[in-house]
């Protein structure tokens, strides 16, 4: 249920408002009017956009999911501690576990005070704080949460496992072969990358951007300019914008095939994967020839692109769709109509609505359970407002759907590349790539939600007035899917947790920064 005052009409009576910060107002409260938050949190459906630390200091951002008003709250932490959203917004609780491995900040009657990030192998603690701590001698082992009943036994999965992915524990509590708990534990790919932004030149944190998580490069960078644009004010040329968006639909498609095949291949069905697998190498090689790298990586910059698209490339990208529109329904069928794979798929890793309501998430997680959220359209950017576009909801919620809301939105992006060709602004004399350039001496805060192929990224950026990083934030969607994996494999067998998990496809990188 709503609330019964609007997020902006609450946020001005009890805070502060802080000049300098675009596109969406941020708000500095005192201790009383945090606490009035959280009360107000308890009976609306204002959705956690992130939480994040610095020095003396937190800051949430959330949106009103009814109007799509977005707002950005700060609390000055003098002693270091902040009274905890995470009775009131789930999602928030390893947030707050990493801005206290971090910065120190303790959240005051918190769900879960153990460390996230930290596994006592950095060397020091809280690292960013205003006085990094060493580490603490002989650390006992991490603490999982207990689990007592007759019959269980307990299931160590990873950090190391059998395939060329990324790093992540996965303790499962199971009765014979039913899961009854399954705990996560993240943060092996923690690499710094908030900490090593700070201090940088707008262009050298750009490359840290596009490297959080690679196979999200555009859409990560696209959320870093943005946020930057903002911060200064800055209006980049037009076929910039329409390039961008180019660039982001060719990375869903590449992702999205990828997945289904991935998904179906856990299912021992290894065909779906070598074909799909194909149509993914057919997007990447596209985007080599359109934009001189794979996967796009450093392409989109603050302040434009940094290539533009050659004579050549609308046909390319147009033979593309031709090719995938020919070539991906058939597949589609055979999913669809293998009996032995809906069995694996259909009613497998159900999330419920109230769940992806809770926890805020996004992408094909929470579409699939029915949470009809896309950056791209609320609140909205730059050029999807001038596209026609659906975003397919399905209720379900479980692997079966997940694949489906995956299939829907590659035929839309196919369709949204149809449509920015054909509406292309035309290429500007004199430029060898649409951009304007970031101006040294200049500050500001700014803030952009962008929509990866996984779900919606936020990006928070303070520049000092060298127009160099002060702070940056970025939040990846799996912060707010990694919890529900959880919840979905609750009551299956251990031997669909791989396709549960693939179903998620949340990403490590993205989430242990």
């Amino acid at each position: 249920m709503y609330g019964e005052e609007p997020l902006f009409g609450l946020l001005n009576r009890i805070g502060t408002p802080v000049e300098g910060h675009r596109p969406w107002p941020r708000y500095r409260l005192g201790r009383d009017g945090w606490l009035r938050l959280i009360e107000e949190l308890k009976g609306n459906a204002w959705s956690l956009l992130g939480l994040w630390g610095e020095v003396r200091a937190v800051h949430a951002a959330f949106r009103e999911d009814f109007s799509g008003d977005v707002a950005v709250v700060s609390l000055d932490c003098p002693q270091g501690r902040f009274p905890s959203l995470s009775a009131v917004r789930p999602a928030a609780n390893r947030l707050e576990r990493a801005a206290h491995d971090l910065y120190g900040l303790t959240a005051e009657r918190t769900t879960d005070p153990r460390p996230w990030l930290d596994h006592d192998s950095w060397g020091v603690r809280r690292p960013l704080s205003e006085q990094p701590a060493a580490p603490v001698p002989n650390p006992g082992p991490y603490t999982f949460l207990p689990v007592e009943g007759d019959g269980l036994h307990q299931i160590p999965v990873g950090p190391v496992h059998a395939g060329i992915i990324e790093p992540g524990h996965f303790r499962f509590t199971a009765n014979g072969e039913t899961v009854v708990r399954l705990e996560e534990r993240l943060g092996y790919v923690h690499r710094g990358v908030e900490g090593l932004m700070q201090g940088r030149p707008v262009a050298e944190a750009a490359k840290l951007a596009a490297r959080i998580s690679g196979d999200a490069t555009v859409a990560h960078s696209l959320a870093f300019a943005r946020a930057v644009e903002a911060a200064l004010g800055i209006a980049v040329p037009d076929r910039a914008v329409w390039l961008r968006a180019l660039m982001a639909e060719l990375e869903r498609i590449a992702n999205h095939l990828g997945d289904i095949g991935a998904i179906c291949n856990d299912a021992a069905f290894a065909f779906m994967l070598a074909q799909t697998s194909q149509l993914r190498e057919r997007v990447l090689r596209t985007a080599d020839s359109c934009f001189g790298h794979r996967l796009m990586m450093d392409r989109v910059i603050p302040g434009g692109v940094a290539v533009d698209l050659p004579e050549r490339g609308t046909g390319l990208l147009l033979d593309l769709v031709v090719e995938l529109r020919r070539r991906f329904p058939p597949l589609v069928a055979i999913y669809d109509g293998k009996a032995s794979l809906q069995d694996r798929t259909v009613t497998t890793g159900i999330v419920s609505a109230e769940l992806v309501n809770r926890f805020g998430a996004g992408g094909h997680v929470g579409r699939a359970s029915g949470r009809d959220q896309d950056a791209r359209r609320s609140p909205g950017y730059a050029p999807y407002d001038e596209l026609a576009f659906e975003v397919p909801v399905l209720t379900e919620g479980d692997v079966n759907a997940r694949v489906w809301v995956r299939i829907r939105e590659v035929e839309q992006s196919l369709s949204l590349i149809e449509q920015i060709v054909a509406r292309l602004p035309a290429i500007s004399r004199g430029l060898d790539h649409p951009s304007v350039p970031i101006e040294a001496g200049r500050g500001g805060e700014g803030m952009a939600l962008v929509e990866s192929f996984r779900g919606e990224i936020m990006t928070w950026v303070r520049l000092d007035g060298e127009g160099t990083v002060a702070r940056c934030h970025p939040r990846d969607p799996s912060w707010f899917q990694w919890p529900l994996l959880e919840a979905a494999i609750g009551g299956n067998i251990v031997a669909d947790f791989p396709l549960c998990n693939k179903s998620f496809n949340c990403s490590y990188a993205g989430h242990d920064l």
